[in-house]
C-alpha cells in the first residue's frame, strides 16, 4: 500500500475490488442505524479536522468512514512540507462543508500506524472510505492539484457508496467564516513597503511588510513581499565573485553556500539556488544542515508556494532529509 504521487487510481481500484459491494452494505447498515436513533446529528466546522491516534483509529477513522471519506494526513513536528500542507488541508476541510473530515495522525507518536499504512516519507495523504484504505499522494502540491484529487474522491464515494457527507451546523459555519475574513485593510502599510523598495530603503521595507504580517500572518502580499526584501537586504552588500569563489572552494561549508544560493535566487537562477541548497542538505549534518534546510525553506517563500519549481524542490528536499 504505497503512497501515489497526486493519482486517483487508487480510488478506481477500489470500486473494483471484491471488498466494494460488502463494504457498501456495511455503510449502509451503518447509516440506517443511525437514521433509526434519530440521525447523526450536525457537526460544528471545528469538528471536522481531528487528531487520531493509535488507540482511536477504529472508532474515528474506520467507524467514521461508513459515513464519510476520512482524509489521513500522516505528517511530524519536524517535517517542514508538513508545515506548508497540513493547514491548507485544514482549510480545505471546513470549505467542503462535510464532504469529507480530515484525521491527522503525528507519526512519531503512531509508529504502528505509519508501518501499517506502508509510509516511506512524509507528508503522506491517505483515504478511508466505507473502510477501505486507499493512497492520495506523497509530498507536498499545488492546491489545485490537491482539490482535484479532492473532488474525485468525494464524488466516488457518493457514486459507489452513497456516502454524502457530513451535516455541518449552518450557523456554527457561518460564524467560523466570519471569523476567518483577515484583518485590514493594508493598503497602507503595503504602499509604504512598496514606497521604501523604489527608494532603495530594504530595512523600511522589510519593517512595514512585517507590520502587516504582525496582525495578519497568513497575509499572502505581506508574505512574499518581505521574502523577497529580505533576500534583496542580504545580498546587497556581498561581493559576488568572493561569494561564488568561496562557494566553489568549500562544497560543505554551509554559510558558503547559502551566500551563493542568495545570490543564484536574486540573479533569477531559481533552479540553480534550490538545487545549490539540496545538494548541501545531502553533505551536511546537525546544526549546518538545519541552516541550510531554513533558508531553502525562506527561498520557497521568494518565489510562491504554487510555483512548479518550489513544488519539486520541496520533494527532492524531503527526499534528501528523509
Amino acid at each position: 500500500m504505497q503512497p501515489r504521487n497526486m493519482s486517483m487510481s487508487g480510488v478506481v481500484d477500489l470500486a473494483a475490488v471484491k471488498a466494494a459491494g460488502e463494504a457498501k452494505a456495511k455503510a449502509e447498515q451503518t447509516r440506517a442505524e443511525a437514521a433509526r436513533h434519530g440521525g447523526t446529528p450536525a457537526v460544528t466546522p471545528s469538528a471536522l479536522v481531528i487528531d487520531v491516534d493509535e488507540a482511536g483509529f477504529e472508532r474515528d477513522v474506520i467507524q467514521q468512514s461508513a459515513e464519510v471519506p476520512v482524509v489521513i494526513d500522516f505528517w511530524a513536528e519536524w517535517c517542514e512540507p508538513c508545515k506548508q500542507l497540513g493547514p491548507l488541508l485544514e482549510r480545505l476541510a471546513v470549505e467542503y462543508n462535510g464532504r469529507f473530515l480530515l484525521a491527522k495522525v503525528d507519526v512519531d507518536a503512531n509508529q504502528m500506524l505509519m508501518q501499517q499504512f506502508g509510509i516511506q516519507g512524509i507528508p503522506a495523504v491517505f483515504a478511508v472510505v466505507a473502510g477501505q484504505a486507499l493512497p492520495l499522494f506523497q509530498g507536498a502540491a499545488p492546491e489545485a492539484q490537491i482539490r482535484q484529487t479532492l473532488d474525485q474522491l468525494v464524488q466516488v464515494a457518493e457514486e459507489r457508496f452513497g456516502l454524502t457527507g457530513l451535516q455541518v451546523d449552518a450557523d456554527a459555519a457561518a460564524g467560523a467564516e466570519s471569523a476567518a475574513v483577515p484583518a485590514g485593510p493594508y493598503d497602507a502599510l503595503l504602499d509604504a513597503a512598496v514606497s521604501a523598495l523604489d527608494a532603495g530603503d530594504l530595512s523600511g521595507a522589510v519593517q512595514a511588510y512585517k507590520n502587516v504580517l504582525a496582525d495578519d500572518p497568513g497575509h499572502p502580499e505581506a508574505k512574499l513581499g518581505l521574502a523577497q526584501a529580505e533576500l534583496l537586504a542580504r545580498v546587497q552588500e556581498m561581493n559576488p565573485a568572493e561569494v561564488r569563489k568561496n562557494a566553489a572552494d568549500n562544497p560543505a561549508d554551509a554559510e558558503a553556500q547559502i551566500a551563493a544560493a542568495d545570490l543564484d535566487l536574486a540573479g533569477g537562477h531559481v533552479q540553480d539556488a534550490f538545487g545549490r541548497l539540496i545538494d548541501t542538505v545531502r553533505r551536511t549534518a546537525g546544526e549546518d544542515r538545519n541552516a541550510v534546510r531554513v533558508r531553502l525553506l525562506e527561498l520557497f517563500e521568494v518565489i510562491g508556494p504554487e510555483d512548479p519549481r518550489v513544488t519539486a524542490a520541496r520533494q527532492a528536499l524531503a527526499s534528501a532529509l528523509f
